[in-house]
């Protein structure tokens, strides 16, 4: 009887054992797949930081008026990625949302941005094709709009850099 009684306890740890392990595998396969949609542009998606831009300054700079841009001078990835490391975002300072497309010179567009609220951007860019080795003249247009919800474009800024693909 006692054999019994201890067999029963067994069997229940390792039902409930199981239970916690099926739970718990649940919720990770819903955190990282179902609770937060992925941001998307014409087909690729980035995932777009809110805490971007912390508004940190370095000691002894002043917040200058108007719009900043974000400004570039190269950026290097390897042939045949599809992600480029190149942190692209609207300054927490802003009073406007972005939309940042990256593009060659020739107007080749490798990503669009959803709204970009101040503050908000991305580190890492999903491209929607793949570059041959090479140096291409790119750049981050970056458009302004109204904050509220019709978006009204408000003017727009080039920033051109290098893209050095090895």
């Amino acid at each position: 009887m006692n054999k019994e009684r201890k067999s029963k306890k067994i069997i229940i740890i390792v039902v409930v054992a199981a239970i916690a392990v099926f739970a718990a595998a649940g919720i990770c396969v819903y955190y990282n797949f179902y609770s937060q949609p992925t941001e998307t542009s014409q087909g690729v998606a980035g995932k777009i930081l809110k805490d971007w831009d912390t508004g940190a300054t370095e000691p002894g700079t002043a917040k200058s008026s108007g719009t900043q841009i974000p400004g570039y001078s190269t950026a290097e990835m390897k042939a045949g990625d599809t992600v480029l490391h190149l942190s692209v975002g609207n300054p927490k300072a802003n009073e406007c949302g972005f939309y940042a497309t990256v593009k060659l010179s020739d107007g080749t567009e490798l990503y669009k941005s959803q709204l970009l609220e101040p503050g908000s951007g991305l580190t890492d860019i999903p491209l929607s094709k793949t570059l041959e080795k090479g140096e291409y003249k790119a750049m981050v247009l970056y458009e302004c709009v109204t904050l509220d919800d019709d978006h009204k474009p408000l003017n727009s800024a080039e920033s051109e850099f290098m893209l050095i693909v090895k």
